[in-house]
């Protein structure tokens, strides 16, 4: 904060809608699924990506395999066109002459294709314009009575978007290449760990199997529950108890062994173990530093916001720790003292101050084992020393979601439970569940307080119904919102993240009526302009500005109007 801006060149635009016309008429032509036979296979080999890209040609290093998002299995294909390229991955299938295939596949993203060429008779294709969630794309061919190959693919479109791909179909007679082999029963899972507890719960998680479709979690030897992901809350449980923990993995052939136990024990009882954030909430931050904003103590914060963020903790020699210290200088003589003490108060009041990581200019890197330890044992030591409650995580450069997400397990399992982790990533970073942000925020869902995504200093975005908006409008904060909402955080770890006044960032400022009117689309469904949401989201977390400084240059006129309309939401 603030960030230079992103803008879309308004000439790609003009010229993905005429070809996208064009297409979606041909698409239109398309009709039908023939049933198979029951000698029918699938003629796609690697049709899960399971075994990476094995078996796909990728155009211009355009693709990788991932863990997350999948729609099955733990692994997928990410494709990511640029300028240039349309990141296509295709595969060359065995097929018999003069044979009907049905040509299937799952895909997230916008603007994903999925065709066959080579066909001998008619080439296919179809497409769809936007796919928040898994959507299956499926169509037919008949192979010319000489053909016994077809190249089959997906493709995004220049200069959009990462898509996503999965469960791979083209079924049909046998060719001559066969098919994968049917599921093995997968390996026992490893890594099991214990996060945040609390008197009546303990949150566990653990490494992706190969081939697992879903996973079995055992609590002292008796089956708890299922779970698709590779994470689960287990609750109902005693205060101040030890328990035994194990899990397994499960497919289609069965279960895995069980994982090696781990033994954890729930907070004692009275201890709490979930912040006291209002379901409800006002994110600011304040500046440790002056930049010709307002200068101000702890103390001075208005009461209406009910986290604030202390900007901003700095990188050390050290990969991945940070510290922090007191501008008292530059703070007009802003004791340590007298900030503990304001922190104290604060808390004392019902507030949480975390400690912030990042800004512009923030240059702390997580990105193996080594490092994950540094960064929570450097933001314990410094949550144990100043009194903070927590941390906000505000990289500007990217983070890598494996370590990112171990470092925060670990900070939380060392604070007890009692941690509030908030989020302020960029617009481009919450565009897609495949960024590292949004991976981040997935994998730590279980302790994750708010994500407030920064809707400024960005330009014209995608929405979730795969429109571009304008900065600075209604339609922008919702449509934007949506994405997160609807691409697996729940509406109390979703904010709406603002500048205070002009001067709080490049761009992106919006009146205080204007982020109102956006709160009250989504929890309400009301004063939405031209996107209204599907559904409405009453548990809507809240807003967050840049900066409490700059609130208070501008007479605390963004806080005096958020805040009473946040606190007063369902």
């Amino acid at each position: 904060m603030p960030r230079t801006a992103h803008t879309r060149p308004a000439r790609r635009r003009r010229l993905l809608a005429t070809a996208l016309t064009a297409l979606a008429a041909a698409a239109a032509t398309l009709s039908g699924s023939t049933p198979a036979a029951a000698a029918d296979v699938n003629a796609a080999r690697n049709a899960g990506y399971e075994s990476g890209l094995s078996n796909w040609t990728c155009s211009a290093g355009s693709a990788s395999t991932t863990g997350s998002p999948v729609h099955s299995g733990t692994g997928a294909l990410k494709a990511t066109p640029t300028a240039s390229d349309n990141a296509t991955c295709s595969q060359t299938v065995a097929v018999k002459p003069g044979a009907t295939y049905r040509l299937s596949a799952y895909v997230q993203g916008s603007y994903v294709y999925l065709g066959a060429s080579g066909t001998g008779t008619t080439d296919v294709s179809t497409w769809t314009p936007s796919a928040t969630g898994w959507q299956q794309l499926s169509t037919t061919f008949t192979t010319g009575p000489a053909t016994t190959s077809v190249t089959v693919y997906t493709h995004g479109w220049y200069g959009q978007p990462t898509y996503y791909a999965d469960d791979f179909s083209v079924l049909g007679p046998d060719g001559g290449g066969g098919t994968d082999p049917g599921p093995q029963v997968p390996a026992a899972p490893d890594g099991l760990t214990a996060g945040a507890v609390t008197p009546s719960s303990v949150a566990l998680s653990w490494t992706p199997v190969s081939g697992a479709t879903g996973y079995t979690v055992y609590r002292d030897d008796t089956k708890y529950g299922a779970v698709n992901g590779t994470s689960a809350t287990v609750s109902g449980l005693a205060a101040a108890t030890s328990y035994r923990f194990q899990v397994s993995a499960t497919n289609a052939a069965g279960e895995s062994a069980r994982s090696a136990p781990l033994t954890a024990t729930t907070a004692p009882s009275g201890s709490g173990g979930t912040p006291a954030v209002p379901r409800h909430a006002v994110t600011g931050y304040w500046q440790n530093f002056n930049n010709g904003a307002t200068v101000q103590k702890i103390s001075d914060v208005p009461a209406q916001y009910d986290i604030i963020a202390v900007a901003f903790a700095d990188a050390t020699t050290t990969p991945g720790a940070v510290s922090f210290s007191l501008d008292s200088a530059g703070l007009g003589g802003y004791t340590v003292d007298q900030f503990k003490a304001d922190i104290k108060a604060k808390q004392a009041a019902g507030k949480s101050v975390i400690l912030s990581v990042g800004g512009e200019r923030g240059t702390v890197s997580v990105n193996d084992a080594t490092s994950a330890a540094n960064f929570a044992d450097s933001l314990y030591a410094l949550m144990r020393q100043y009194g903070f409650d927590g941390v906000d995580i505000d990289l500007e450069n990217g983070l890598n979601p494996t370590y990112m997400s171990q470092a925060l397990r670990s900070l939380s399992q060392k604070a007890g439970g009692h941690l509030v982790l908030t989020m302020a990533p960029q617009t481009l970073d919450m565009q897609s569940t495949s960024g590292g942000y949004f991976q981040t925020a997935l994998n730590v869902k279980d302790i994750l307080t708010v994500v407030n995504m920064q809707y400024y200093n960005s330009g014209s975005m995608l929405g979730c119904d795969g429109k571009v908006y304008s900065q600075g409008t209604v339609e922008f904060l919702t449509a934007l919102a949506c994405i997160q909402l609807e691409g697996g955080l729940a509406p109390s770890q979703v904010g709406l993240g603002l500048p205070a006044s002009t001067r709080g960032a490049g761009s992106g400022y919006v009146a205080p009526s204007v982020v109102n009117a956006a709160l009250d689309c989504l929890a309400h469904g009301t004063s939405c302009g031209s996107f209204k949401p599907a559904r409405t989201y009453p548990g809507i977390r809240g807003a967050m500005t840049w900066s409490t400084n700059w609130d208070a240059a501008s007479g605390n006129a963004w806080s005096d109007a958020v805040g009473p309309h946040v606190h007063g939401l369902p």
